[in-house]
């Protein structure tokens, strides 16, 4: 197909469409002139995944670069492909590590890789609560690690591994997209719990 039709396929403008290809972020069709290209099905799939990364997920276009880039050279194993693109998303990678969000996850006994920056995120979060005195569940932050856990169990058997790009799409798109949907569950979850417990007639 022309990128006429390739932009009425994907319901991206052919303007957007050629800044992808300068960009690097899609790639080039097969030349049939000095002026005119044909185009595919992998073209129109790798324009969902660009515009899921710049739209939905609102990752800017340097690192929705830097997903697609693990998707251009996967890993062997899915595993590491996620890896990376998790990296991707926070935008940094070998992070310092702090001492006792390390020791969290290894008596959780969970594989995580060292510099992985929700490792920051983590001793960040600890430090807070600790100096706020916050109370916490029975259980603490071990009773939390454990529900959440499951969750991500449950996702990642959402994930494909047909191909890199399905992989990368719903794990990238999971993501960015199922934590605010967590957090926004957890916070309704908390007036309806608060409504049992302390509204009128408790």
């Amino acid at each position: 197909m022309r990128i006429s039709e390739l932009s009425r396929a994907s319901g991206v403008p052919t303007a957007t469409i050629k800044f992808y290809l300068r960009e690097g972020l899609l790639h080039s069709g097969q030349l049939t002139s000095a002026t005119q290209a044909q185009y595919d099905q992998s073209h129109i799939t790798r324009l969902r995944l660009i515009r899921a990364l710049v739209g939905p997920a609102r990752l800017s276009l340097a690192t929705a670069k830097a997903v697609l880039d693990a998707v251009d050279r996967p890993p062997e194993s899915p595993l590491e492909l996620l890896g990376r693109a998790s990296v991707a998303l926070a935008g940094r990678s070998g992070v310092p590590e702090d001492a006792a969000a390390r020791e969290l996850v290894d008596q959780l006994g969970w594989q995580i890789e060292s510099g992985t920056p929700a490792l920051a995120d983590l001793a960040a979060a600890l430090q807070a609560i600790d100096e706020a005195q916050l109370q916490l569940i029975d259980g603490g932050v071990r009773r939390y690690a454990e529900l959440i856990h499951q969750v991500a169990v449950d996702e990642l058997s959402t994930v494909p591994t047909d191909t890199p790009e399905s992989a990368v799409r719903q794990a990238v798109l999971g993501t960015v997209l199922i934590e605010p949907l967590l957090t926004a569950l957890r916070r309704l979850a908390l007036q309806d719990a608060a409504g049992r417990r302390f509204g009128p007639g408790r």
